[in-house]
């Protein structure tokens, strides 16, 4: 028998039912778009502040070297590749001396230019990465390599004028007489030179500078003095004692006196004796002192020193006019306090000596781990030529002068614009680079 299909009665939607269900609805999608609408304020908010607080600021210029723009992300790299975090302003010369230097070598009259391809080829060899940062640097010293090779070779000539002479420095103007009556009485120069001379070149070479045109001795010996001479000098004569306030040397003289002293007593055991002993070392000193650069001058101060009806007020006012330590000229030559090892051996020697009594005034004492300025040249023009092959160090030596010469003078003409880095901007880029 088969049973019959009995058809459910399809059930009807009231409609209060229908109104109820299309309320729900409705509140679900105003709950559903509030939820969105609050992820996406918080996500636009984030958004915004990492923005604001990142992205523009990295992205903002902060150097501008005529037309070329460096943003702050490059400057941030450029510290971390030059581990300069201290130095921000030597990095901003740095970028912009980069870029001048590439502007000015393609405005020679026969322009000097380093291709991409050329600079990621040698990146490529140094397995470095090709970036803009790196691209900078290293077209940078391969720029200044061809500036030397093919411009800078041709403005030096392979010939000029030059002079040989011989030199000393000496530390004052009556030690430079002496030796010029040693000299007289057909003593050595380079043996004298060896001996005596305060400045390095002469003394290594035995007074011996060799030849060299114009520019060079100035360039080595960090004073014109010499080289003037050597260019005015007749061969043959030996010059007067020509005094150089500028040139250093490493040595000086000390005037020394012992305010205060304390002693400290230690216990040493010894044992073989197996015995205690106590013995007396000297502790710390309170120390008054003037550094002169000759001997002469500290004994012609000394000289004022004991001949002083107001010793202490004198020896300050001396030691602010006269003494080259620079930590206590203003306070009169006051040290303070000072320990053991704190100075030099020569100075120690007198300053912690219990022997010594307070306020002693010490005998100028030298001390060669100083450096003094001011001293006397004795020169000789040994000969002269009008027209002498450079040497290859000579040359070398007159194209890096040129070289920083032609760098210095692009500063002159360039629009340049920095000012965006104040302080506070510098310190952010610092943070930046060290992840801090």
């Amino acid at each position: 028998m088969v049973k019959k299909k009995v058809e459910k009665p399809q059930r009807e939607v009231t409609k209060r039912q229908l109104s109820q269900w299309q309320k729900q609805k409705r509140r679900q999608r105003i709950i559903l778009g509030f939820g969105i609408f609050i992820i996406v304020a918080v996500l636009g908010i984030v958004g915004v502040g990492w923005y604001t607080r990142y992205y523009q600021p990295l992205h903002q210029t902060v150097i501008t070297v005529n037309d070329t723009e460096f943003n702050m992300d490059y400057y941030i790299k450029m510290l971390k590749l030059n581990y300069m975090y201290g130095l921000t302003d030597d990095v901003v010369r740095f970028i912009e001396r980069n870029e001048l230097i590439r502007q000015g070598a393609m405005k020679l009259p026969t322009p000097i230019i380093v291709s991409d391809d050329e600079v990621d080829e040698e990146l490529k060899s140094l397995d470095l990465p090709i970036s803009r940062e790196y691209r900078d640097m290293v077209r940078t010293e391969m720029l200044i390599s061809k500036l030397w090779d093919e411009y800078f070779e041709q403005e030096v000539p392979v010939s000029a004028e030059q002079r040989h002479i011989m030199a000393m420095l000496l530390e004052s103007e009556s030690q430079a007489i002496e030796v010029g009556v040693r000299l007289e009485d057909d003593e050595s120069f380079a043996d004298i030179a060896g001996e005596l001379s305060l400045e390095g070149i002469s003394k290594n070479e035995n007074g011996d500078l060799g030849w060299h045109p114009k520019d060079i001795l100035t360039a080595l010996l960090g004073t014109s003095i010499p080289e003037e001479y050597a260019f005015s000098g007749e061969v043959g004569e030996l010059s007067q004692p020509l005094y150089d306030e500028t040139i250093t040397k490493r040595v000086g003289y000390w005037l020394i006196k012992v305010l205060e002293r304390e002693e400290v007593l230690e216990s040493e055991e010894e044992e073989e004796e197996e015995v205690l002993e106590r013995e007396e070392e000297s502790g710390e000193a309170h120390v008054q002192a003037i550094l002169l650069g000759s001997q002469e001058e500290a004994q012609d101060v000394r000289t004022r020193l004991e001949a002083s009806e107001d010793f202490d007020k004198d020896f300050a006012e001396l030691a602010g006019e006269l003494s080259q330590h620079d930590a206590s000229k203003e306070s009169g030559g006051d040290l303070d306090w000072l320990a053991p090892g704190m100075m030099s051996s020569a100075f120690d020697g007198f300053a912690f000596d219990a022997e010594i009594e307070l306020g002693t005034l010490s005998e100028p004492i030298i001390d060669d781990t100083v450096t003094t300025k001011g001293g006397y040249w004795l020169i000789m023009v040994v000969d002269k030529d009008e027209d002498r092959q450079l040497e290859d160090d000579d040359r070398d030596l007159l194209k890096g002068k040129l070289l920083n010469e032609w760098v210095s003078g692009l500063w002159d003409n360039a629009e340049i614009d920095d000012s965006y880095l104040d302080v506070e901007k510098k310190w952010w880029a610092i943070m930046q680079a060290t992840g801090s």
